[in-house]
């Protein structure tokens, strides 16, 4: 397994009139989670899809425990809990300042040939950069 933290603040703009985090912005707070989870281990969306694969999501669950309020400062933790083949899942928990979980989810992505948009397998070294954390 791998997992990573990332904090995020909650902006103004993510909120409603109530203070509370907008409920469509959680998978936003994903994809922030998902992409620098990737960053640390040395890999990028922008050179997969220089290389002619993308990673379109097919499936989102999100579950809503507790609001995050605008200035928090949250938590996303990001976990990859299996080696992906065609699809990847990745699981997400969102913590408040005080250690409240407030959130929790998922998404499945599957990797995907740019030009012919068919499901292919995960590149190489994208793997390699995964097997030290699954090595059993």
């Amino acid at each position: 397994m791998y997992n990573t933290e990332t904090q995020i603040r909650v902006r103004y703009g993510e909120s409603d009139r109530m203070g509370y985090v907008y409920y469509g912005n959680y998978p936003l707070y994903y994809e922030v989670g998902r992409t620098e989870m990737l960053r640390s281990l040395g890999l990028t969306y922008k050179d997969m899809e220089d290389n002619g694969i993308i990673l379109p999501v097919i499936s989102l669950k999100v579950h809503y425990e507790a609001p995050a309020l605008y200035d928090d400062l949250l938590t996303v933790k990001t976990y990859l809990k299996e080696m992906p083949s065609v699809r990847i899942r990745f699981d997400y928990e969102i913590f408040n300042e005080k250690g409240e979980r407030l959130n929790y989810g998922e998404t499945t992505l599957v990797f995907t040939d740019a030009k012919t948009r068919k499901p292919r397998r995960p590149p190489e070294y994208f793997l390699e950069h995964l097997k030290p954390y699954f090595s059993k």
